[in-house]
Formats: C-alpha cells, sequence, structure tokens
C-alpha cells in the first residue's frame, strides 16, 4: 500500500512552506516516526515524520516552495529498499550522482550540520573534512561555509559557483583615461573579487517583511534609561553556585529582567497592548517574547504566562527555548502569543540601539552591554557597572508619560531587586 507524504498545516496564516532539506532518500527504507524532512516556513523549521514503515519515493525537491496539503512523496509499506538509495531528487538524472565525503550530513569531525548549511555544502560540493567551524562546539556555521567559497584556501573537492563578472572584468574596451591620481601612487588598484547569489531564506524573507511593516505601519519612538546593575550583580554572583546546584542552570539577568518588565506592564497596560483595527486589544496575561539569535535569523519564541513563573521557570524556559532554536526544533506554536518582547544586544557587544517592534505588540525592550562607567552616588563619583536600556514603543497607543515611566519601573526593578520577589 502506498501512502502520501504530504505537506502538514503548521500555523493558522501560513499557506505554504519551502522544503529545507530531505534527511531520507530516495528509495530507502524508513520506520514510523523517522523523520523524513525539513520544511522551513515563514515562523520555524517543521520537521515531518513517516506514518508508516515502508520503502520512501520523493516527488519534489529540496528548495522548492510546496502548498499547504501537497504530495511530497510516497511511502510504500509492500515496497523494498533499493540495493543504493540515490539521493533525494537524483531520479531523473540519467545516472546517479555519487555522493562526496563533502555531501554527508556531519563534518569530518562528526558534528552535525544544520540543514542550511547542508543545502549550501550539497549545492556547491564543498568538501568539509578539512574546515574548522566557529560555531558552538566546532560545528560549521553558515558564514564559515561562504567564506570558504570565497576564500584562496577553499577545499580542493570544492566547485567554484558560477559567478556574474562585473562589467570591468569581462569588457574587451580600453579604460577610459584616468585623471589626476587623487591618491598617493602605489595604492591605486583595487581587486575586484567574485560574487555569488544566494537566495534568501523563507524565515529571513518574512524577517524583512514585518521589518519593513512594522516601520511603515507603527509610529515607533524609543525612549532610553540607564540601570546600575551593582545589587543584580551582587545577588547573582553571591546564589549563582547554589542555583547552580540546585536546578542545574546558571542564574542569568534574563529572569530578573522579564519579572521586571511583568512589573511595569501591570503598572502600564498600554505597552501590553495591540491595536486592532480601531480599538485598543489589552490583554490581562504577559506571555513575554524572548528574541533568540540562530543561523537562519532572529527568532522571538514567546514564554507564555511569565508573571506565573518563579525565576528558575522563567530561566529554564529561556534556556530550552535557546536549544530549541539552536537546533532548528522551534515549533510555531512557540513563536506566537506574546504580548511584549525583550531582545539582548548586550550579547554581541552593543553598547545602545533602537530596537525594531514585534507586530503586532506594542513595546519591546532593549539590553545592552554592561559597562563600569564613572556615576554620582550620593555627591560621590563612584564606578559602576552600568547598563543602557531602551524601549521603542508604538507611539499611537502609548504616550511618552507612559513609556517614560515604564521604563523607570523596569530600572526601578533591576536596580533594587527583592522587590521583585515581593511584587512591589
Amino acid at each position: 500500500m502506498k501512502i502520501d507524504v504530504k505537506v502538514p498545516a503548521v500555523g493558522e496564516s501560513i499557506t505554504e512552506a519551502t522544503i529545507g532539506s530531505w534527511n531520507k532518500k530516495n528509495g530507502e527504507a524508513v520506520k514510523r516516526n523517522d523523520v523524513l524532512l525539513l520544511l522551513e516556513t515563514d515562523k520555524a523549521s517543521v520537521e515531518v515524520i513517516a506514518e508508516n514503515d515502508g520503502v520512501l519515493s520523493i516527488s519534489a525537491q529540496a528548495g522548492d516552495v510546496v502548498k499547504i496539503g501537497a504530495t511530497v512523496g510516497q511511502i510504500d509499506s509492500d515496497g523494498k529498499a533499493a540495493a543504493s538509495a540515490a539521493p533525494a531528487g537524483t531520479e531523473t538524472k540519467a545516472a546517479p550522482q555519487q555522493q562526496t565525503p563533502s555531501m554527508t550530513a556531519a563534518s569530518s569531525e562528526g558534528k552535525p550540520l544544520s540543514p542550511a548549511v547542508q543545502k549550501i555544502v550539497a549545492e556547491n560540493n564543498i568538501n568539509t573534512s578539512d574546515m574548522s567551524g566557529t560555531g558552538k562546539d566546532g560545528r560549521l556555521t553558515k558564514g564559515d561555509v561562504l567564506m570558504s567559497l570565497g576564500s584562496n584556501g577553499a577545499t580542493p573537492t570544492s566547485v567554484a559557483p558560477a559567478v556574474q563578472k562585473t562589467p570591468e572584468t569581462t569588457s574587451s574596451k580600453p579604460a577610459a583615461p584616468v585623471q589626476a591620481p587623487l591618491f598617493p601612487a602605489g595604492n591605486l588598484s583595487s581587486k575586484q573579487g567574485e560574487k555569488k547569489l544566494v537566495p534568501m531564506s523563507t524565515i529571513r524573507k518574512k524577517i524583512a517583511e514585518r521589518l519593513v511593516e512594522a516601520q511603515n505601519t507603527a509610529a515607533i519612538l524609543t525612549t532610553f534609561n540607564e540601570v546600575d546593575m551593582t545589587k543584580l550583580n551582587d545577588i547573582r554572583n553571591k546564589y549563582k553556585d547554589k542555583f547552580k546546584e540546585k536546578y542545574g542552570i546558571n542564574l542569568g539577568m534574563m529572569g530578573f529582567f522579564t519579572k521586571a518588565v511583568i512589573e511595569a506592564l501591570k503598572a502600564f497596560p498600554n505597552v501590553n497592548a495591540y491595536i486592532n483595527g480601531t480599538d485598543f486589544e489589552y490583554h490581562n496575561y504577559y506571555n513575554i517574547g524572548i528574541a533568540v539569535s540562530t543561523e537562519r535569523g532572529l527568532m522571538v519564541p514567546v514564554v507564555k504566562d511569565a508573571d506565573q513563573m518563579s525565576l528558575f521557570e522563567i530561566e529554564n524556559a529561556i534556556r530550552t527555548y535557546a536549544l530549541k532554536a539552536r537546533d532548528g526544533k522551534i515549533g510555531v506554536d512557540d513563536l506566537n502569543g506574546g504580548t511584549f518582547s525583550i531582545t539582548n544586544g548586550g550579547v554581541f557587544g552593543s553598547l545602545m540601539s533602537t530596537p525594531i517592534l514585534n507586530p503586532p505588540q506594542s513595546g519591546i525592550l532593549g539590553m545592552h552591554k554592561v559597562e563600569d562607567r564613572a556615576v554620582v552616588v550620593n555627591g560621590q563619583i563612584v564606578i559602576r557597572p552600568m547598563m543602557y536600556v531602551a524601549l521603542s514603543y508604538d507611539h499611537r497607543i502609548i504616550d511618552g508619560k507612559d513609556s517614560v515611566g515604564f521604563l523607570v519601573k523596569v530600572k526601578e526593578g533591576v536596580e533594587d531587586p527583592e522587590r521583585l520577589l515581593i511584587g512591589v
């Protein structure tokens, strides 16, 4: 019996997806609950699993855009696997393509490659055996592979991509006479490197659309303040070992900032609201989105009902989402329902920024790098660990008074963390 492999419904507003990669080969025997392929939607990656044991037949290739409900393959429960299953998408070729070490799903050190990296490696026939990665645990990142394409140290088996030369390198006409040099002689030449066009992923396209949407539809303003991190650092240093011993995770800053944000949202409910047509939509719950940077772009998984969580539960939820995002396991449900977001550019060294709203939310808090600075305390100049914080907000629903008051409330909570524990 043949059973269709169909693109599942992956979200209320999602009508199509892109096949990121096939985990199984055409003609390969699969078992029930095996992961067959990875779908990339405009919000997250979704795994499609086998519903039965059988032999897989593939009818749609990696990179194809497919509609929800479309058939992308079949599983024949009565079939027998081919002696040497061909890679996905090679059934239309006259002879099967010999698989090189570079096309395997892991690097020479046995570390798995992400779907995005696998796709670039396969398309350009790159040998990763001698490449070192800059990702977590030495994994190859998309940037590592793209850098190897244009470097002189590209691996011997890699095939240079087709490149469109610039007019200067392809024209047979002599160059126009050069006017008097504007720079000292000896530094006039400029080498034009190769160019490579890399298609935007589905998620990256959606991120671009949402950023433009936020800029074009909301009246975005940003207000700033600074936070003295002395007390928070003292508490973390005092209890971090006991916290790690009891819960098995580190005591970070995000849990405290999340609790401070929740108290501020309770005091200024407009910041926790949406604009819905000509109405204001208020929420009596607190679903806090935490921005996570991944190889595939920025994602904002949502810690739901964060006001009902302990510090450990918030920290554990953030850690879980970060691991899921790194491994490409974030689901659509993980990203939906946020009422307010927090982003921390400080982990990359940012001292100050103006974060962009995550529609339909009306506010987002930007955290930044903690840096020792000279400040005046009780008439004395002292050195304190300080952080600039920024609130970007939609001025259509949030007035300047409320935006400043909200940020002051966050500042008070972080600078006096004990008050977060008793809710004052």
